[in-house]
C-alpha cells in the first residue's frame, strides 16, 4: 500500500468517509444484475432454492473456502444431514467427521449449535429476516443478509471479503475497515446502493465479480461491468483497496506427532473442546521431537522418524514431525497396561477404517490415506 494512502486511512473519521467518490454510481444495481445473468455462475448446487437450510449451509462452508473445495463436502452433507432436524440430532463428533479437512472447524462446531437452537427456540423453521438470522450461532451480519436476500427476498446489503473489495474499488473508499466506524460507513454505502428489484441476483453477482473478476491481485477490470465508474481503476491502483491496516501477525509453532500403531490399529486422542483442532480425533503431539524420542525408547517394537509436515492455520505455521511407532501385535496384559498410561487422556485405539471416519484434522487425515496406499 502506498505511504501517503496509509496515512490518509490513519486520519479518517467517519464523517470524512464520505468525502470517498459521494455521488453513488448511477444504475449500479442494474448492471451487477444483467451481468450475473449473462457472466455469473450458474448452477451451484445451492443455488436456485429456497431452502434456508441449504443456502445456510453453503454459506458456512463458502467461508474462507474455494466453491471446488466445498462442492464434494456440500453434498455429502446433505446426504448425511438433509435438512436442520437431522443436523441438530447428530452427535457433534458426527459432524466433525465430515467436516474433516474443509478446515475452520468452529465453523462446524457453530453450525451444529445453530441446527439446535433454531429446532429449539423456532421449531425447526430458519427466521425470516435477516435481524433475526444475525442472533443464531455462527451467523454473522453478511451471512444473515445473504440467507435473507436468497431465501425471503428481503432488501439488504451484504459485506464479505469479495463484496468488500468489489465496492471498496468501485467507490474508492479509503476508509480504514480495522475501524469499525469505517466498517459502519461501508456497510451505508452498500445499503444504499442496493437495486429496488432483483436482489437475488445482484447479491449472486456481486459475489461473482469479486471471485471472478475482481480478485485480490490482477483483476480483470477489462471484463467487469463497473469499470466505468470504479474510482480505483482510473486511479491506476486497485489492489491498494481495501484499506486495512491492522493486519494479524502470524506465529510459528513446531511439534512432534506421535504415530502409535498395534497389530493395524492407530491410537487416537479426543483434542480439548477449546483451540487449535478442538474436539477433533487427532495422534498425540509432543512439545519437541527428543522429548518424543526419550518416551519411545523405552517401549518395545521399532519405529522411524517421517518427513516434517508443514501445515498453515489462521494465526501461525505449523511444523509437525511425525515419529512412526509400531508395536509387537500382542503385550502381556500388564505391560500393555503400563504402556497405555503413558499416553495422553482421552484416547483409545481405532482401526483403520475407524480411524478415517472420525473427524480428523486434514494433516492426520492425509497421513493415514497415505499409509492406506501403502499396506
Amino acid at each position: 500500500m502506498p505511504a501517503a494512502l496509509k496515512g490518509r486511512a490513519r486520519r479518517l473519521t467517519r464523517a470524512d468517509a464520505d468525502t470517498f467518490n459521494p455521488a453513488l454510481p448511477q444504475g449500479l444495481g442494474e448492471r451487477v444484475v444483467q451481468w450475473q445473468a449473462a457472466h455469473g455462475r450458474h448452477g451451484l448446487p445451492w443455488q436456485g432454492t429456497r431452502d434456508p437450510y441449504r443456502v445456510w449451509l453453503s454459506e458456512i462452508m463458502l467461508q474462507q473456502t474455494q466453491v471446488a473445495t466445498v462442492l464434494g463436502y456440500y453434498g455429502r452433507f446433505l446426504e448425511r444431514f438433509p435438512d436442520v432436524r437431522a443436523l441438530a440430532a447428530a452427535p457433534l463428533n458426527d459432524v466433525l467427521a465430515l467436516w474433516s479437512g474443509l478446515g475452520y472447524y468452529s465453523r462446524a462446531r457453530h453450525l451444529h449449535r445453530c441446527a439446535q437452537q433454531v429446532v429449539a427456540v423456532h421449531a425447526g423453521q430458519f427466521p425470516t429476516d435477516s435481524a433475526a438470522l444475525a442472533t443464531l450461532p455462527g451467523i454473522g451480519r453478511s451471512t444473515a443478509a445473504a440467507i435473507a436476500a436468497f431465501c425471503f427476498g428481503e432488501r439488504v446489503a451484504i459485506l464479505d471479503g469479495n463484496v468488500k473489495r468489489v465496492l471498496t474499488r468501485t467507490l474508492g473508499f479509503g476508509g480504514d475497515l480495522a475501524d469499525a466506524a469505517q466498517e459502519r460507513a461501508l456497510w451505508d454505502r452498500a445499503q444504499a446502493l442496493l437495486p429496488a428489484q432483483g436482489i437475488e441476483s445482484y447479491t449472486q453477482g456481486l459475489m461473482d465479480l469479486g471471485a471472478q473478476v475482481c480478485t485480490l491481485r490482477r483483476p480483470a477490470c477489462l471484463m467487469c461491468p463497473l469499470a466505468p465508474d470504479c474510482v480505483a481503476r482510473a486511479q491506476g491502483k486497485p489492489e491498494s483497496y481495501p484499506v486495512k491496516t491492522r493486519r494479524l501477525k502470524r506465529g510459528r509453532r513446531e511439534h512432534a506427532l506421535l504415530w502409535l500403531v498395534q497389530d493395524g490399529r492407530v491410537w487416537l486422542h479426543q483434542r480439548p473442546p477449546r483451540g487449535v483442532w478442538a474436539g477433533l480425533w487427532s495422534l498425540p503431539d509432543w512439545p519437541d521431537l527428543a522429548a518424543l524420542r526419550a518416551l519411545v525408547g523405552t517401549w518395545p517394537g521399532a519405529g522411524r522418524e517421517l518427513a516434517a509436515v508443514e501445515h498453515a492455520l489462521t494465526h501461525f505455521d505449523w511444523t509437525l514431525r511425525p515419529l512412526h511407532w509400531e508395536l509387537p501385535p500382542a503385550l502381556p496384559p500388564s505391560e500393555q497396561a503400563a504402556l497405555d498410561a503413558q499416553l495422553p487422556a482421552g484416547g483409545r485405539w481405532h482401526t483403520r477404517a475407524q480411524a478415517l471416519a472420525a473427524g480428523l484434522p486434514a494433516p492426520v487425515r492425509k497421513l493415514l490415506l497415505a499409509q492406506s496406499l501403502r499396506t
